[in-house]
C-alpha cells in the first residue's frame, strides 16, 4: 500500500514538474505579443550610419532563427517591417563589437552593449541606443536569449560612408 502511494506521489509530483517546465516553453508559441508597428521620425532618420539583414545563424536549429532589416542610425537601432524571430521567453537585442557573429561564444566573450529587451517577435521596432556608444565600434546587431545564453539571430552591418 504505501509503495504504491509512493509511487503515485512521486508521479503526481514529475508530472506537475514536467507540466510546468512545458507550459512555461510553450506560452510564448501559443500567446505571443502582438506585431509591433512603430514608425521613426524624420529627426530620428536624419543620419543613417549602418544597415543590415538578420540571418539564421544555425540552419540546423529550426526554434532559433531571425529575419528581416535593421537600420542603425545615430541614436537609434530600427527593425523594420520585415523582421521576425522565432518566440522565446526573454530576447534582448544587442551591438556587439564583432563582425560575422554565427555562434554564442562570439557574443559571450565581448562587451556588448543591451539596447533592451525585445518588445515584439514581429514587425517594426526602435530602439534609443545609449549616449556615449561609438557606433563604429559595433559590426554586428544580435537577437540574443538572455535567460538561457543562446544566440537568436545575427546581423552583419554595412556601415555607410559619411556624407
Amino acid at each position: 500500500m504505501w509503495r504504491s502511494f509512493r509511487i503515485f506521489l512521486l508521479g503526481g509530483v514529475f508530472g506537475a514538474i514536467c507540466g510546468i517546465a512545458l507550459g512555461l516553453f510553450l506560452f510564448p508559441f501559443l500567446f505571443p505579443p502582438p506585431e509591433a508597428m512603430e514608425r521613426l521620425t524624420g529627426a530620428e532618420q536624419a543620419t543613417l550610419i549602418a544597415d543590415g539583414t538578420f540571418v539564421h545563424a544555425d540552419p540546423n536549429d529550426p526554434i532559433h532563427w531571425g529575419k528581416g532589416k535593421v537600420s542603425v542610425y545615430q541614436g537609434t537601432v530600427f527593425l523594420h517591417e520585415d523582421f521576425e524571430v522565432g518566440p522565446g521567453p526573454k530576447f534582448h537585442i544587442y551591438l556587439v563589437p564583432k563582425a560575422n557573429v554565427r555562434a554564442a561564444s562570439d557574443v559571450t566573450g565581448t562587451m556588448f552593449v543591451d539596447l533592451g529587451r525585445l518588445r515584439a517577435f514581429k514587425g517594426s521596432q526602435k530602439y534609443p541606443v545609449p549616449a556615449g556608444v561609438d557606433l563604429a565600434k559595433y559590426p554586428s546587431v544580435v537577437i540574443w536569449c538572455e535567460q538561457f545564453s543562446v544566440l537568436i539571430s545575427p546581423a552583419d552591418l554595412t556601415f555607410k560612408p559619411a556624407s
